[in-house]
């Protein structure tokens, strides 16, 4: 049954009946099958709009598309193309998505077999997910880089593999973006690959590519990066501004390890100097443990005064990491013990002075707040390349163009741009950076931000 968006069954009468070719016409029939695949089980009623669909576009086919994209125009700058008789020296980071790869083809083809629609679709948008924001946000500065090496080819060779893979996995369900991927990819590079992708072999895994601990392991540094980003968004401050350090509270010592190994990788996406796992649970944050009078009176009943002036009695910082974990406590009154559930008592934390927390569960991500005036400068140097970055955009420069860049700016600013001077002619391919002007034109760029100004002017070297 197939009701619309509100869930109402569509009927003249009630103006909500959609005309399928419309939304054919408007989104694309990819973009309709893959959202009829995954907006429910078979056999379950499933609401349907244009709108709907749309949201694939966004969320889904898009993302996939400018993934694609960015291969497709940095591959054509740098020449590359895939050889198989090359050996790659895969990066961690790549071995990481080679392993999420194959785990893909896996189930999908699993999937496939046992007319499992959902186990058959719903994986790739996980992947697609993890490829573009996680892998592909990583390994941009591979990609930008001038110079070729094992590094930029491990790079290309990856991605290429996963793009490729992902076109086939696709082509049952979304033929026409799988086919056009396909026929660039791969019919371009080679005359001698099949006509078209719907004629090609099913691709196939190897499990020794399928590492379940480094999975798990990059699983974990993506939640710890998605709170310390929690955290940051409840401080407002910015991303482009570094901080001093995080630290974490993870559910054992296994995963307090991986927070040393990955360190380097959470400094750069947290954008912090330091990393280190909490000491204490109390460390960063403090607890309140309030036991809830509705179970717990429902349970223990004439019990309960006595529960609840136990549970107010104990250290909240010692239980509470346990609670967050999903574990039940024991307390003991009398000499008789009460097992107590994490549905039984709500955990309150509260920052402390100098922090801004984030938590999920047993997890917890700790930012420190306080900034130096070095920090000041570099968090000023970075949104200083995000000007220039958009300036170049706007004047219509191409990616690979060194330009010459002249400034005016506030005293405070011009101290930064002078101390990250190497930085940024790095970020922003300049080839020289003159804190003043003498030309009559106007500026490329002109603006206020955090008490700043700021006046550019590009020049293609």
């Amino acid at each position: 049954m197939i009701l619309d968006e509100d869930g109402q069954k569509m009927s003249k009468s009630k103006g909500n009946v959609v005309d399928p070719w419309e939304v054919l016409n408007a989104q694309g029939a990819d973009a309709m099958r893959w959202y009829l695949y995954t907006a429910s089980p078979p056999g379950q009623e499933r609401r349907f709009s244009a709108g709907l669909v749309s949201e694939v576009l966004r969320n889904f086919t898009l993302t996939l598309w400018n993934t694609y994209s960015f291969f497709v125009t940095y591959a054509n700058l740098d020449g590359w193309i895939p050889d198989p008789r090359k050996e790659v020296k895969y990066s961690k980071l790549d071995f990481w998505l080679l392993a999420e790869l194959h785990e893909l083809v896996r189930n999908v083809t699993t999937a496939f077999e046992n007319y499992d629609v959902l186990g058959a679709t719903r994986p790739i948008e996980g992947f697609v997910n993890h490829l573009s924001n996680w892998f592909l946000r990583r390994s941009r500065r591979r990609f930008w880089k001038s110079e070729s090496d094992d590094d930029k080819d491990a790079a290309y060779s990856t991605l290429y593999e996963a793009l490729v893979t992902v076109s086939k996995l696709l082509a049952p369900t979304m033929p026409f973006i799988a086919e056009e991927i396909f026929a660039n990819l791969v019919k371009n590079v080679n005359p001698q690959a099949p006509i078209s992708i719907h004629i090609a072999d099913w691709p196939k895994f190897d499990e020794d590519y399928i590492n379940q601990s480094l999975i798990e392991n990059m699983g974990l540094v993506m939640r710890l990066v998605s709170l310390g980003h929690s955290a940051r968004n409840q401080s407002g401050i910015k991303v482009r501004q570094p901080l001093q350090e995080a630290a974490f509270t993870t559910s054992n010592n296994t995963e307090r390890e991986v927070i040393k190994e990955y360190a380097e990788l959470l400094k750069e996406e947290l954008n912090v100097k330091n990393v280190r796992s909490l000491n204490a649970v109390g460390e960063a944050a403090s607890y309140e443990l309030i036991p809830l009078p509705r179970q717990l009176g429902q349970k223990y009943k004439s019990d309960f005064p006595k529960i609840r002036e136990a549970i107010l009695g104990l250290d909240a910082g010692k239980f509470a990491k346990d609670l967050l974990d999903g574990k039940t406590i024991t307390i003991t009154i009398d000499k008789k013990d009460y097992g107590i559930s994490p549905e039984e008592i709500e955990v309150r934390m509260q920052a402390k002075e100098g922090f801004v927390v984030a938590s999920e569960g047993a997890y917890l991500a700790a930012l420190i707040t306080d900034l130096t005036p070095e920090l000041r400068n570099e968090g000023l140097a970075r949104e200083f390349v995000r000007r220039v970055q958009e300036a170049r955009k706007q004047a219509g420069f191409e990616i690979s163009d060194r330009i010459h860049l002249y400034f005016t700016a506030s005293d405070n600013l011009t101290r930064a741009v002078e101390e990250f001077k190497g930085y940024i002619m790095m970020e922003t391919l300049s080839v020289e950076i003159v804190s003043e002007n003498s030309s009559d034109t106007l500026p490329n760029a002109s603006e206020e931000f955090d008490g700043e100004t700021l006046a550019l002017w590009l020049e293609k070297a």
